[in-house]
């Protein structure tokens, strides 16, 4: 009788976690590149009241199944889901949208050592503080003119030699930096392939840098940290080994996807679904107290007899 007890409980305490992410995902329906989160459910140890049996040697007698009795569930695992999200046009020239594989990284420190002001040099896995993970594209300028997220975090990519940098071919570091747009520029703009253009005060073309992206073999197993921001685990595989710095790819190569400037990827949670697993949890927490009511009240029946 206390077993069930302890069986309502553990499937209670699950649903009100399932409650909790789906509470999150829909807090989260309009969150910029936010990747909606899935609970799922395994059964705890059972226990074995009878082992299961051969069929007996002479043939007069057939085996036996195990006969078990099950002492309820917890939380399987919680799931990061990487499906795309919609795609929404802003015609902002520093909003980024990915289409298919592939984040944004966005780096909290930089360091002169080994490059130019602009080179970053803290971009590997043991420091998993200072480069994060993003497929927020709302971007924006600081006011050095560099490339900036909305935490002030900058975005990371091939950085130009010189102000004068005309051939990205060419004229690029090739090593994670970040991306200024000169003060005085005329305009800007990001090609498909992230390459960032300005026309400068003399009225010439001229190249800022490229934007890059990480690709991972399992963005399941990437860590969400706040801010719309993952950060990398041993479980992600991020793809093209070494550091980093040199896992970052041109978008469309390296299996990430195309990028698009002036639209962003919205959040890929949706409702209807989430409603539905609103009402599921809801119903099986409901259920779950029922099993500890009708076993409060066999209890009691039971003390009872001793009147």
């Amino acid at each position: 009788m206390i077993r069930s007890f302890y069986t309502g409980i553990s499937g209670m305490s699950g649903f009100q976690e399932k409650l909790d992410v789906t509470s999150n995902n829909i807090a989260n329906v309009n969150t910029f590149g936010f990747k909606k989160g899935r609970q799922t459910f395994a059964d705890l140890m059972s226990q074995t009241t009878q082992g299961a049996t051969a069929p007996a040697a002479d043939g007069q007698l057939g085996g036996q199944n195990p006969m078990q009795v099950g002492l309820g569930s917890n939380t399987g695992s919680i799931d990061n889901i990487h499906t795309q999200g919609t795609r929404q046009t802003t015609n902002r020239p520093l909003d980024l949208a990915i289409e298919g594989d592939g984040m944004f990284a966005v780096a909290t420190r930089t360091n002169s050592a080994g490059g130019g002001d602009d080179a970053i040099n803290y971009l590997d896995s043991a420091n998993p503080d200072e480069i994060n993970f993003t497929r927020a594209g709302n971007f924006y300028l600081d006011g050095e003119g560099y490339i900036v997220n909305s935490s002030g975090q900058y975005l990371v990519g091939d950085y130009a030699t010189d102000a004068d940098a005309e051939d990205p071919a060419t004229d690029l570091e090739g090593a994670p930096g970040r991306i200024q747009i000169p003060e005085g520029a005329q305009s800007f703009d990001i090609s498909s392939n992230g390459v960032v253009n300005y026309v400068n005060e003399a009225g010439q073309a001229r190249v800022a840098g490229q934007v890059t992206l990480a690709n991972f073999s399992n963005p399941g197993g990437l860590e969400k940290s706040g801010g719309n921001n993952f950060t990398l685990t041993d479980n992600a595989g991020l793809m093209g080994g070494g550091d980093i710095g040199g896992s970052l790819n041109t978008p469309g190569e390296g299996g990430t996807g195309g990028l698009y400037a002036g639209a962003l990827e919205m959040s890929n949670v949706d409702l209807s679904e989430e409603f539905t697993e609103m009402i599921t949890a809801q119903r099986g927490f409901q259920a779950n107290t029922r099993v500890i009511t009708t076993s409060d009240e066999i209890l009691q029946e039971l003390v009872n007899l001793k009147r």
